[in-house]
């Protein structure tokens, strides 16, 4: 792991410049600014044709424009981002702007579509082939269990047990669809493609890079985790990179009795 930020992140400027990768996934702890600050000068580094964003939806992604890209103002409210949950918009905007030119995709799952897959599977709520993702699979036990774990402890040890499974497919849907959105924007552009998304999805072991093992194998691929503070980062990365901790309240203190 790079704790010597700077440094590493020169490094990987220049590997962006230089590779020959068709596909550059950068992840990111969605309210470090810091990360974002990384994955604009490498998208400009990289200088991508398309970009894929987990934070829009194939819809959001369609109103981005060449008259509102360049106006923060413009574009966050064409986005309707003050609605969607996410950081601070001013993070995400210079990456809207690093490559100016390249076309927009979104791959973000819209909230009554993750509903759907408690009721419906996978297979009924994916826009690809399900099978040819080997969404229609299950996965192997053991993954299953730590997966199941790790959803239970993001959710603060809340979650009724009963809803893991369902929160793990959801997940694995999410993973998909970026990757999807990934295949999509390569057929639109001919690539090469920068995706921009959270350290969860973008994990070689099951996140989105392991589905080109699947549909694409001959696809070359880069992936840059970011963490904060050093600490360790787990799912197999190209490069890891290391900003300062941001300040931000426990996010189980909603979860908290009497709250």
């Amino acid at each position: 792991m790079k704790t010597l930020f700077a440094a590493a992140l020169a490094l990987c400027l220049s590997s962006a410049a230089a590779t020959g990768q068709d596909v550059l996934i950068l992840g990111e702890v969605h309210d470090n600014p810091a990360h974002h600050q990384v994955q604009a000068e490498m998208v400009a580094a990289f200088a991508p044709k398309a970009l894929v964003f987990e934070m829009l939806t194939p819809a959001q992604a369609d109103v981005v424009t060449p008259e509102n890209r360049g106006d923060r103002a413009a574009l966050a409210k064409a986005l309707e981002w003050e609605a969607s949950g996410w950081p601070d918009f001013d993070y995400y905007h210079p990456i809207f702007t690093a490559a100016p030119e390249a076309r927009i995709f979104g791959a973000q799952v819209p909230r009554a579509a993750a509903r759907k897959v408690f009721e419906d599977g996978l297979g009924a709520v994916f826009s690809g082939d399900g099978a040819a993702y080997g969404l229609t699979e299950p996965l192997p036990e053991g993954e299953q269990a730590t997966r199941e774990a790790l959803q239970m402890e993001a959710h603060c040890d809340a979650l009724p047990e009963a809803m893991l499974p369902g929160m793990v497919a959801v997940q694995r849907l999410r993973d998909a669809e970026l990757a999807h959105g990934v295949m999509r924007a390569i057929e639109a552009t001919g690539g090469p493609v920068a995706v921009i998304t959270g350290n969860g999805h973008a994990r070689r072991d099951w996140g989105v890079p392991s589905y080109f093992a699947r549909i694409a194998p001959d696809l070359e691929l880069r992936v840059i985790g970011q963490t904060e503070d050093g600490r360790a980062l787990e799912g197999g990365f190209d490069e890891v990179l290391s900003a300062p901790m941001v300040a931000r309240e426990d996010p189980c203190k909603a979860f908290a009795k009497g709250d």
